[in-house]
């Protein structure tokens, strides 16, 4: 069953599912949980899928499950979303707003996790009927905001013996109906910095005889952004954005420590890997310069997202199935992060952009912001999608065509 009959067989699966789609991801929205604390929405998700026969098992935390769907005999595909929430107050005036004070689906993993949802009882139909050639593992994964989701799926097997793995994100800034694609990285590593630098403070009427601090910190604030853009490939885009500063109390006085927040940047994975020790040394050099020592904290994010081409021509052939030759638009890479990452460290796939946003009002409703909402026909677009994906890969195994208009 390929092409127009399995655009078909969705038509007809959504024409009774689609309003009870929707009702889920409201439910969903209306009860937010944050990263390891998603307990209602793993139950939830569990009940759905032990009710057409699947057999969910749950992460050893009690956050997000794991579940196969088809036999053993052939490829195994994974399909990924995530089900956590942000620390946000929920800013909208509609009836399935937040009922959680602080929480709310500003990023849209309830919709992804709706779609998967979707894709996963459409898949056991297709199973149960015998029109499912290989297996396909789905993913329900706690805490991509935390982040460490994804580590905790793997630690326990959740990618074991797959052969390659899909996923999917909002985007309000693309329409509903169309997904963005791009081969090679298409977000951005993310890392936290935290500075603190000591001295023997002082009078600021002599700071000859003493270590200036602010001075100091001054120039490692300066120097360390700058020295970087000259030891890095720029097309690395390896950038450090100082966020909070601190140090003193008094005008007079050289203050005897001083801290620098901020967060490290990149688009190129080999660059990722060594910004900790480029950083530690261009601090200890500009450090050493001015008499004060200097200590970092270097707090791992997520690597880039760096999706497989044949995984993205997969995705391609899938949506043209699925949703019409015109569905498929390029994307630029994001500096946001994302920890699907992750998994493709490990083994080949793709991250793709599920657009979001109404045609007909024109609004974008920025992720990460109270006010974000979906237009909700994305539901059923990102089903036909993903199930077309799972299919596609399983069917094929190899590219379809190529899509140099994606790189």
């Amino acid at each position: 069953m390929r092409g127009r009959e399995l655009r078909g067989e969705l038509d007809a699966f959504l024409a009774g599912t689609e309003k009870d789609l929707v009702a889920f991801r409201r439910d969903l929205h209306m009860h937010p949980e944050l990263a390891f604390a998603e307990y209602r929405t793993t139950q939830r998700i569990a009940e759905r899928l032990s009710a057409v026969g699947l057999v969910p098992s749950v992460l050893p935390r009690g956050t997000g499950l794991i579940c196969d769907v088809g036999s053993g005999d052939g490829p195994t595909i994974a399909l990924r979303a995530d089900i956590d929430a942000l620390p946000l107050q929920d800013e909208k005036d509609v009836s399935y707003r937040s009922t959680v004070p602080g929480a709310c689906h500003a990023c849209g993993h309830d919709v992804h996790t709706t779609i998967l949802l979707g894709t996963s009882l459409f898949l056991a139909q297709q199973a149960a009927a015998g029109l499912l050639p290989g297996r396909v593992r789905l993913i329900f994964q706690p805490a991509e905001e935390l982040p460490g989701g994804a580590l905790e799926v793997m630690a326990h097997g959740g990618i074991s013996g797959v052969d390659r793995i899909f996923g999917l994100h909002c985007d309000p800034r693309v329409d509903v109906g169309q997904i963005g694609l791009k081969s090679g990285p298409i977000t951005s590593a993310c890392d936290r910095l935290l500075i603190r630098v000591s001295g023997p403070g002082g009078h600021t009427a002599r700071p000859h005889l003493t270590a200036d601090l602010v001075f100091a910190l001054a120039k490692i604030l300066t120097e360390l952004p700058a020295a970087l853009s000259r030891r890095v490939d720029p097309r690395s885009s390896l950038s450090l954005v100082w966020g909070r500063v601190e140090a003193g109390s008094a005008a007079n006085a050289i203050p005897d420590d001083g801290v620098a927040e901020g967060t490290v940047r990149c688009l190129d994975e080999n660059a990722w890997h060594a910004a900790p020790d480029l950083i530690k040394a261009l601090l200890e050099s500009v450090a050493g310069a001015y008499g004060v020592e200097a200590t970092m904290e270097y707090n791992r994010g997520v690597p880039p997202v760096v999706n497989d081409e044949v995984s993205v021509e997969m995705l391609a052939e899938a949506a043209e199935r699925a949703l019409g030759g015109s569905s498929v638009v390029p994307t630029q890479q994001s500096l946001g992060g994302e920890d699907f990452a992750w998994y493709l460290e490990s083994i080949p796939g793709a991250f793709a952009r599920l657009g979001t946003r109404s045609p007909d009002n024109g609004v974008t409703y920025d992720i990460h912001q109270g006010t974000f909402d979906v237009d909700e026909a994305a539901i059923a677009t990102g089903v036909r999608f993903m199930s077309t994906t799972a299919l596609t890969a399983l069917w094929e195994g190899a590219p379809i065509r190529p899509v140099s208009s994606l790189a």
